[in-house]
């Protein structure tokens, strides 16, 4: 019989990290329990949405355990978005220019150069 290669992980491992996911989102959800306001209600609202988004990354899509996938996953992403952002940024100025050399208004004629009849 041939078995299917692969890497296992021990179970445990995914029960621990299921129980810390429940207490960061436990901790998450008292955030607004205790009406924290202001700036510290977004920082522990972001620093708990991050812990939870990494643990998930890591382990329950084996990012952990492939490093090169785990590059690629981090890495490309603000990569391209930088160059997209880089082309828009151009273009937006090409259009800005653009549009004042073509559609900007004509100069107005002052009052005492009009002749009589347009007064």
């Amino acid at each position: 019989m041939a078995h299917a290669q692969g890497q296992q992980h021990p179970i445990g491992i995914y029960l621990k990290i299921w129980g810390l996911l429940f207490i960061l989102s436990t901790a998450s959800y008292l955030v607004d329990y205790f009406h924290f306001q202001g700036y510290l209600r977004w920082f522990l609202i972001i620093v708990f949405m991050l812990l939870k988004a990494g643990l998930i990354v890591s382990v329950f899509m084996h990012m952990v355990w492939e490093r090169l996938a785990l590059m690629y996953a981090i890495l490309v992403p603000p990569l391209l978005l930088l160059v997209l952002l880089s082309i828009g940024a151009l273009e937006a100025n090409y259009t800005f220019f653009t549009r004042g050399a073509f559609l900007a208004p004509a100069p107005q004629a002052s009052a005492q150069h009009m002749p009589a009849q347009h007064r």
